[in-house]
Formats: structure tokens, sequence, C-alpha cells
């Protein structure tokens, strides 16, 4: 099984999910159905994609041409109001600028236009800061949480710059070294602001440290717990969560022993664990391992867990496939009310639609990809 395989395209300026970028996406195992059942979305007819590609971002790389689909019938399936699971929901914050905005602003007449519109990009997603570029990074998660500040809403911020990411796969680089690394840190943090803000901290970092040696493993989750504590300084009021792989990939024991060594257990560094970032796996599958991974970690009892579920409505492929795999749907919408103990939120941090690099070109919106999943 592969256990991850980040995929992401950075640029230059943080623009919802899209553009600071793709994610990460790993292998997995079925979904339970009595507590991973989505909001039901209403079926669709089955309408061939038009052969017009997303409009990439400026400095993403475009996404390969496809064949032709035949032409769908030009009329536009009827205009739906976004679905919201309780009022919390609308406490998430919505960037104004993602690759999914972009291609529904620049596609009025597309036939998947208000399908991708009203079940894609009417919903909150987190904004992805994954290039290297201390300069300009205060600026950036500033302009992020000062726009959500000033509608009153959280934001879902992920720093995804940690030295050798991805263990040298579709998503290697980050920071030169971990000195550099704890600067940008201090920078990331000064742009926090003062308002509610959700950290989700370095995705894989925990999980795959395998990779490294014993020392650099060790120097890693410290430079972890230092960021974890860094941003609740800048920012009391900032949620720092860590990172806890997903139910299909190490036993929460391990995780556990890592996420400790790393400031998880910590209340001064941490709020709890993530899991399931860009990935498939059924929720009631995610709320079981963060609750495993929690009672094994220890610390304060505030301690909780928030779960990507933004495409997991039909649970992990059983082949494992984690890039673009067919029959995946999208999962249950943003929301900070879960009615779940121990599970803080629910969040679409990766952005359904973006590819992992199998429908498109890695981190890049596809239009027809999005359409399955929301239809």
């Amino acid at each position: 099984m592969v256990a991850a395989a980040s995929v992401v395209v950075a640029v230059g300026t943080a623009t919802g999910m899209l553009s600071a970028l793709g994610g990460d996406e790993r292998g997995g195992d079925a979904a339970r159905p009595q507590v991973t059942r989505s909001p039901r979305l209403d079926s669709l007819p089955h309408t061939p994609s038009p052969s017009a590609p997303a409009s990439p971002s400026a400095s993403a790389s475009p996404s390969p041409s496809k064949k032709a689909s035949p032409s769908p019938s030009p009329r536009k399936t009827e205009r739906k109001k976004p679905r919201t699971t309780t009022a919390a929901s609308a406490r998430l914050y919505r960037h104004p600028d993602s690759q999914v905005l972009e291609w529904v602003r620049a596609h009025p007449d597309d036939p998947r236009q208000d399908v991708i519109e009203s079940r894609i990009a009417a919903h909150p997603a987190a904004v992805w800061f994954a290039d290297f570029t201390p300069d300009n990074i205060t600026s950036r998660v500033r302009a992020v949480t000062s726009g959500a500040a000033a509608q009153g809403r959280v934001p879902v911020v992920v720093p995804y710059v940690i030295p050798d990411r991805d263990c040298g796969g579709y998503s290697e680089g980050g920071a030169p070294d971990l000195g550099a690394y704890d600067d940008w840190i201090d920078r990331f943090a000064a742009g926090l602001g003062s308002g509610e803000v959700i950290v989700v901290l370095e995705p894989d970092s925990v999980s795959q440290a395998e990779c490294l040696s014993a020392g650099d493993r060790a120097d890693r989750f410290a430079s972890l717990a230092r960021a974890g504590r860094v941003m609740k300084d800048a920012d009391p009021k900032a949620r720092v969560y860590f990172d806890a792989g997903h139910s299909g990939w190490h036993a929460p024991a391990r995780q556990a022993g890592w996420l400790r060594q790393a400031g998880a257990a910590s209340a001064a560094s941490s709020d709890g664990v993530f899991s399931n970032v860009s990935n498939f796996h059924g929720t009631a599958d995610e709320v079981a391992h963060d609750r495993a991974v929690l009672d094994a970690l220890g610390g304060p009892a505030s301690l909780g867990a928030v779960i990507d579920t933004s495409r997991n409505g039909n649970g992990a492929p059983p082949d494992g496939e984690w890039c673009d795999p067919d029959g995946r749907k999208l999962g249950r919408a943003p929301t900070l009310s879960t009615g779940m103990g121990r599970i803080d939120a629910y969040l679409w941090v990766k952005l359904p639609g973006e590819s992992d690099g199998c429908k498109g070109s890695p981190g890049t919106f596809t239009p027809s990809y999005a359409y399955d999943l929301a239809r």
C-alpha cells in the first residue's frame, strides 16, 4: 500500500486551497456505513464532460489536454442552494479566491457549473501555504486571517514546508533546513492575528517520519513542537492540530508515540490531532482512529481531533488507490459542530476537484473530476 504521496503545486500567493496548494494522498480501506453516511446530495443524471479544460492559476502547471467528449445538452442543471449541516458551519471561512472559484467565474455556461459551484465552491476550505517564501509569508497569512476576522469567521490554514517533505515523493521540497523552517514558522505565526484560526500543521510530517534517521526525526519533532508553541504564543485563540495520519496507516499507539515526541500532548503546543488529509477513509473509521490515538497520546482531556471529509463520502477504494480514484464522492460538509465527542470539526482540507495528478496536473482544479465527486 502506498502510504503517502502528497501532490502540491506552489504558487506565489495564498488563494484558497488552490493556489496555496494541492495536498497529500494515501491508500485506504472501506468505510463503516453507520456513521460515515454523508448528507444526501440529490442524484443527477450523468452528463458527459465538455472538452474545455480548467483555467490553471498563473503559476500552476496547465492540465494536460484531453479528448473531446460528446457535447452535453445545453440545458443547465437547476441551481440549488448550497447545503450546510448546522449554523456552526457558517462560522468557517471561505476564501474568496481559489481554483474552483476561478473556474466557476470563467465558465458560466458550462453545464457542470451550477453543480460544482453549489456543492464545492460554496463550501469553506483550507488555505495551504506550501512554497518557501519567507519574505512575504507574514502578509499572505495575514490577508487570510484578517479577511476571516472581518466576516467573524474561522479560517483553516495549512503550513506545509517542513524540510524533506513527502520523503522525496510527489510533493518533495519544503524549507532547506530546520533552521530556515523555524524562521519561516515565526513569520507565519506573525500573520495569525488575534482571532480564532485552525492550523493544520504539516500534513504527513509525523506519519512519514520513519523515512528519516533517528536523529533527523528527533530534530523534526522538536521543530514541530516549537511551531505549535510559537503559533499559540502569537495567537492564544489559534487551535493547532498535529498529524495523526489516517485509519489505514500506522497503529494508533505507534502514531501517538511519535506525536508525543512532536509536542502534540502538550497544551502549550497542541489542541489535538488531524487525520485523513487528502484521503478517502470513511468518517466512522477516522473517528475511531483519532479517539484511539488521543487515548494513547494522553495529555489534557481538552485535546480533540479534526477530520478531512472532503472526498470520503464513499470511503477509501478497496484496492488502496490514492490518485484520483474513481467512484469517490463528497463527504460531510465542513462544520465546527460534529456532535461527536473529541471530534472538534469536519473540514475540507483538500479541495474536491484538485487533482492528485492522474485526472489532471498535480494540484490543479479538474472540472470533470470535481463534477464526478459532486454529482
